[in-house]
């Protein structure tokens, strides 16, 4: 015998016009779909300041462009940067905000979170935009504090939401809400460290990148998830195998995890270095030229800090929310590599 699959309610199915940027934009006006996410992305952006405003977590402002980007061409960086010319000067769309964030926390705050788009250059696929909605925040502290911080976020966002009309919605797409009521009744997520990983599901579910470095596949992810219940913590993963911001403990491993909901990864967080001395370091173990990140190296030097954040793909909580598989079919106003932009 086997189990019913939730049906999506018909009236909402993505059109998938975001193939065709011209029909696109007058399409996307009437479509059902899309009006649909954008009232959820707006319930969404109300949750997160509602979370936020009980915590002493301050809001703070971001500018797009930044010097030196989170996720540079070395060991342990899986996407790439998006470099332009602005008035002359060379400088990066943001791919994160985290930098930033720490020095606002040099300013006195305890933390500090925004809400903003990021921008990759890879390719666009099923999991991947090259735009994306980026929930970043950083706060005093080290790794069990952030991981705790985004597990109270994800339960009362998700809470707030299945409470608020847009949770009807979100039945009717997803074809049930059992994933989510699951979700929430959780006090706390599982944790399972790399090296267990390996032992739980054998070398097929990883890869090797660089310097024979292991990483975990989609496959391994998705294995996981399953074998968790639908959400766990990956933890401590070789440090060459991550950015160099990552603090390394005592073994050696990186201090950060990756939650893993619905497609794979959904939130990334980290303890950061507490000095100069321990970012140039890393830099050079990820093969990085310190004289890009000096002014980085600098601000921990005279105002060393124990800090740690994390940061959520909102799409890809957006298609755990909905059950859906393409995270393409979530942009109201679409920017793909490749498409033209057209509104």
């Amino acid at each position: 015998m086997t189990n019913a699959q939730p049906t999506m309610d018909a009236s909402l199915v993505p059109p998938g016009s975001w193939r065709d940027p011209l029909l696109h934009r007058t399409a996307a006006l009437d479509s059902l779909w899309y009006q649909m996410l954008t009232r959820l992305y707006g319930s969404l952006l109300e949750a997160t300041n509602a979370f936020y405003s009980g915590t002493g977590i301050t809001p703070v402002l971001m500018p797009l462009t930044v010097s030196s980007v989170s996720s540079p061409m070395g060991l342990g960086s899986d996407s790439l940067p998006v470099r332009i010319d602005l008035l002359g000067e060379e400088v990066y769309l943001a791919d994160s905000m985290q930098f930033q964030l720490e020095f606002m926390l040099r300013h006195g705050l305890d933390g500090a979170y925004y809400v903003m788009p990021s921008f990759r250059g890879e390719e666009a696929d099923e999991t991947h935009l090259n735009q994306f909605f980026h929930s970043e925040a950083e706060i005093r502290g080290g790794l069990d504090e952030v991981m705790e911080l985004v597990e109270k976020y994800l339960f009362s966002m998700t809470e707030r939401l299945l409470g608020q009309p847009v949770g009807a919605e979100i039945e009717k797409v997803a074809g049930g809400l059992d994933h989510l009521r699951s979700f929430v009744g959780k006090s706390s997520l599982p944790r399972v460290t790399f090296a267990e990983s390996v032992k739980l599901l054998g070398s097929d579910c990883f890869d090797t990148r660089g310097a024979d470095i292991p990483v975990i596949t989609r496959k391994g992810e998705l294995a996981l998830i399953e074998r968790f219940g639908g959400a766990v913590w990956l933890t401590h993963p070789p440090h060459l195998s991550v950015p160099f911001y990552q603090r390394l403990d005592a073994q050696g491993r990186a201090e950060c995890a990756d939650l893993l909901l619905g497609v794979g990864e959904v939130v990334g967080c980290g303890a950061r270095h507490l000095n100069g001395d321990e970012v140039v370091q890393a830099l050079r173990l990820h093969e990085i030229e310190p004289a890009e990140y000096s002014w980085y190296v600098e601000m921990k030097e005279t105002h060393p800090l124990a800090t740690a954040g994390f940061g959520l793909g909102i799409e890809r909580y957006v298609l755990w929310l909905l059950n859906h598989r393409d995270i393409r079919d979530l942009h109201v106003m679409p920017r793909i590599k490749g498409l033209p932009t057209c509104n």
